[in-house]
C-alpha cells in the first residue's frame, strides 16, 4: 500500500476505470493514498483525497449536492456535496435516484442478429422424450415434502457408495436427491403451486433420465396429490418413475431398502441415454450472481453478458432472475423488451415483488449483503445497473413465473428473489440446463442437478478460491484481456461443461444444493 505523497501525475487507468464517459465516478482497482494524483481521460487531473478500498469510487469531478452521483452512466445515488477526489461513501451521498417508468406505446426492438445455421455451434448432450436436450444425465430421488426429505437423501447417497459407480455406469452422472423443509403445514393455493411446480419440473428436466417419488403418506402434499398435479400437464413425464409412500410400506428403513433396490435396477436403463451432437442452440443458460463485488458489473457480468448474447445469436435461451436486483435498472430492461407488451411486463415484476416484500416489512434496498458493501456495492441501485448486464444485449423476448418453462427461445426474465439458495433452482426448475454465476467475493454454490459454473469478477479472489471457481473475468480490471474475449472464452468454457468434456468446481465437490421459493408462504 502506498503511504507517502505521490508528487507525479499518473494515468487513473493504472487505479481506477471509469466504467462510461457520461460518468462522475471512478471505481477504484488498486488501493490508493492521500494524495495520490491522477490524469483523467480529458487531460486534467484529481488528487484522490482517501484511502480508497477495491471497487469503491471517488469523483473524478466536484458534484454539487443534489446533483446525481453517475456510474454506468445512469445514476446511482444524489450528492450531499461531494467535491473531487473525494471517496463516495453514505457520508456524502444518499441512495435517492429517479424513479424511470417511460415506455413508448410503439416500442419495437429488433430481434437479434442470429447467426446463420451453418455457424452454429454443436455440444454434445442427452436428447429425451419430448424433444428437450440435457446435459447431465441424473436419477433423482424427489420427496413429496420435508417428511419424505430424510429417506430420500439416504437412498441417493447410499446408491452412490453401493450401487453407482461412474466405471460401471459411463453415462450417468450421479443418484441425487433434493430435501427441502416444505410440502405439509402450508397454505392452499400460489404456495403449494409453486411447490408443486418446482419438484414437477425437476423431476421431467432434461438433466435427469429416472426419478424416484417418495412421500410420507398423511402430508397435504402427498403422492395421491401429487399425481393430481402432475395429470394436469400438458405433458406426462416420460421417463422411468417409481414412487415409494413410507407409511404404506413400513416405515424409514423399509422405504429406504426399497428405494435402493429401485435405484439398482434402474440404473442400467437410465444408462442407456447416451450423448449426441446437437446445436448450441438446445443449450438453456441460466445467469446468477452472488456475492457480488464493485468489479462485478463491470468484468464478470458483462462478460456473461456477452456469452449470452452468442447463445441467443445462436437462438439458443438464456434465462435472467433476482427481480429485487432489477430495482433501480428495470427501465434499462424493460426498453429493451420486443413490444411495450412485454416491457410492462418487466415492470410488473418489479411491482409485484415491492408489494410483496412489503407485506413483510421488507423493501428491495434491503437486498445487497454485508459482503457487497464491503466490495463496494453501496445500494441497490448500484448492484442492479452491474447485475442485469449478465443477460447481455439482446431484446427481452417474455416474462415468466418463477419455475415456469419459457414459451419461446431468447431472453427470458424470470420472477422470483435473489437469495441464491432459492433463485439458482428456480432457473433450473424453468429449464436451465448449465448455470453460470458470477461472484466478486468468492461463493460455493452448486445445484443437484445442473452444473454451476462460477466466474469471478477479479483474480484475486479467483487465485484465493481456485478449488471452487472456474474461470477469473479479472483481465478486464488489469486491463489484459476485453470483455469480449472473456465473453468468447466463457462460451466455450460453457459448452464443454455443457457436453460433459470436463466439470464446474461445484460438480467435482459434489454440492448439490436445493431450495425453493416458499413464495407467500405462512407455516400453518
Amino acid at each position: 500500500m502506498l503511504d507517502t505523497y505521490i508528487d507525479v501525475t499518473i494515468p487513473v487507468s493504472d487505479y481506477a476505470i471509469i466504467v462510461n464517459p457520461d460518468d462522475n465516478v471512478a471505481v477504484v482497482k488498486s488501493p490508493t493514498c492521500p494524495g495520490l494524483t491522477l490524469t483523467l481521460p480529458d487531460g486534467e487531473t484529481v488528487v484522490v483525497s482517501d484511502e480508497i478500498p477495491p471497487g469503491h469510487r471517488f469523483a473524478t469531478r466536484d458534484i454539487p449536492a443534489k446533483d446525481f452521483v453517475r456510474q454506468y452512466g445512469q445514476p446511482i445515488g444524489t450528492s450531499l456535496s461531494i467535491k473531487k477526489g473525494e471517496w463516495i461513501t453514505h457520508e456524502n451521498m444518499s441512495d435517492d435516484v429517479p424513479v424511470v417508468r417511460n415506455l413508448p406505446d410503439d416500442l419495437h426492438t429488433p430481434a437479434p442478429d442470429y447467426f446463420p445455421a451453418d455457424k452454429v455451434g454443436t455440444f454434445m448432450g442427452f436428447r429425451r422424450a419430448d424433444g428437450r436436450v440435457g446435459t447431465r444425465n441424473y436419477v433423482l430421488i424427489v420427496p413429496t415434502s420435508m417428511c419424505a426429505s430424510h429417506e430420500a437423501t439416504q437412498i441417493s447417497m447410499m446408491s452412490e457408495f453401493l450401487h453407482y459407480s461412474r466405471e460401471k455406469f459411463p453415462n450417468i452422472d450421479g443418484v441425487v436427491a433434493i430435501p427441502h423443509n416444505k410440502g405439509c403445514g402450508c397454505q392452499d393455493g400460489s404456495t403449494l403451486d409453486v411447490m408443486m411446480r418446482t419438484l414437477a419440473n425437476y423431476a421431467d428436466h432434461p438433466n435427469v433420465g429416472g426419478v424416484i417419488l417418495i412421500d410420507l403418506g398423511c402430508e397435504k402434499t402427498n403422492l395421491s396429490f401429487v399425481e393430481k398435479y402432475l395429470t394436469k400437464r400438458e405433458k406426462p413425464i416420460q421417463k422411468p418413475v417409481f414412487k415409494i409412500g413410507i407409511q404404506d410400506v413400513g416405515g424409514t428403513q423399509a422405504a429406504i431398502e426399497i428405494g435402493l433396490k429401485e435405484v439398482e435396477r434402474m440404473l442400467p436403463v437410465v444408462n442407456e441415454n447416451v450423448r449426441e451432437e446437437f446445436p448450441i442452440s438446445e443449450l438453456v443458460l441460466g445467469v446468477k450472481c452472488g456475492s457480488s463485488d464493485g468489479f462485478s458489473g463491470i468484468s464478470a457480468n458483462p462478460s456473461l453478458g456477452y456469452c449470452s448474447d452468442l447463445l441467443v445469436r445462436s437462438h439458443g435461451t438464456v434465462l435472467l432472475t433476482e427481480v429485487p436486483e432489477f430495482c433501480g435498472a428495470e427501465h434499462i430492461l424493460a426498453n429493451r423488451a420486443k413490444d411495450a407488451v412485454i416491457g410492462r411486463k418487466v415492470y410488473g415484476l418489479v411491482d409485484w415483488y415491492k408489494e410483496y416484500a412489503s407485506k413483510f416489512g421488507g423493501v428491495l434496498g434491503q437486498n445487497p449483503s454485508t459482503g457487497n458493501k464491503a466490495g463496494g456495492l453501496l445500494n441497490i441501485t448500484i448492484k442492479s445497473l452491474g447485475a442485469v448486464v449478465k443477460a447481455g444485449t439482446t431484446r427481452i423476448e417474455d416474462c415468466i413465473e418463477y419455475a415456469e418453462t419459457p414459451r419461446v427461445r431468447g431472453i427470458n426474465l424470470m420472477q422470483g428473489p435473489g437469495y441464491d439458495q432459492e433463485s439458482t433452482p428456480g432457473l433450473v426448475a424453468s429449464g436451465a440446463t448449465v448455470i453460470v454465476f458470477t461472484t466478486g467475493n468468492g461463493t460455493t454454490i452448486g445445484n443437484a442437478i445442473a452444473p454451476v459454473i462460477k466466474l469471478a469478477s477479479n483474480n484475486r479472489v479467483f487465485e484465493k478460491m481456485s478449488q471452487d471457481l472456474d474461470i477469473s473475468a479479472g483481465n478486464v480490471i488489469e486491463g489484459t484481456e476485453s470483455i469480449a474475449e472473456v465473453g468468447k472464452r466463457l462460451f466455450e468454457h460453457v459448452r464443454r461443461v455443457a457436453s460433459g468434456d470436463i466439470q464446474a468446481k461445484a460438480e467435482i465437490l459434489k454440492h448439490r444444493e436445493f431450495q425453493f421459493w416458499a413464495e407467500q408462504t405462512v407455516s400453518l
